[in-house]
């Protein structure tokens, strides 16, 4: 009997089937789709993150045989690599203290004053301070210093107890490497290199 119903139905039941293998094709198909996207798509990401590396990335040598303006395009590059919005160069003779303005990825505004100095040559605590200023000025909720060289004594504690992002030589070298600005927060004021290191530092510019 249930044969006969079958073969009586079969018709309607074919019906359903190839619908429901056609349905489940279709499901099956959008989810490999999807997977590649998502495969291509991560790619692809990575691949714009490894490319924006190599385009911003010099070595320090290089960096200390920029001119002021070019190392200021620099920092404005390297804010671009990692995601900040708006950035503008605004340094100048009548740059009220700023090189460099724009959005930080989590959407604070930002002032940047950066310094290509000798290696040799330390921050003063007046720099930092100006840097300050230029915050209250242009109402910036980040203040960042961005150096060739390393900052003074004096210097490096007015900016970490004015909350300023202190980036010195190594921390440039980080960043230019590929860690993330705001990542060198975590670093911020942590010192800038032990004895041994001071003393190659010594050899090596003085």
């Amino acid at each position: 009997m249930s044969v006969v119903a079958l073969v009586a139905f079969w018709s309607v039941i074919w019906t359903y089937l190839v619908g429901a293998l056609v349905l489940g094709g279709a499901a099956v198909g959008g989810w490999w789709l999807w997977r590649t996207d998502r495969f291509v798509r991560g790619g692809d990401r990575q691949w714009r993150h490894d490319e924006a590396v190599k385009a911003g990335h010099r070595t320090l040598t290089d960096v200390d045989a920029m001119t002021g303006t070019e190392f200021e395009d620099f920092v404005a590059q390297l804010c671009r690599r990692d995601g900040c919005t708006d950035v503008r160069r605004v340094g100048g003779s009548h740059d009220n203290g700023a090189d460099v303005l724009g959005i930080l990825p989590d959407g604070r505004s930002m002032v940047i004053q950066c310094k290509r100095y000798t290696p040799k040559r330390k921050i003063p605590s007046r720099e930092v301070r100006d840097l300050l200023g230029a915050s209250v000025h242009f109402k910036a909720d980040v203040a960042i210093f961005v150096a060739t060289t390393y900052f003074s004594g004096p210097a490096e504690k007015f900016a970490t107890e004015n909350d300023i992002l202190a980036v010195h030589r190594d921390h440039l070298g980080l960043w230019n490497n590929g860690a993330s600005l705001l990542s060198l927060g975590a670093v911020n004021g942590l010192g800038q290199g032990d004895r041994r290191h001071r003393e190659r530092w010594k050899e090596t510019y003085e």
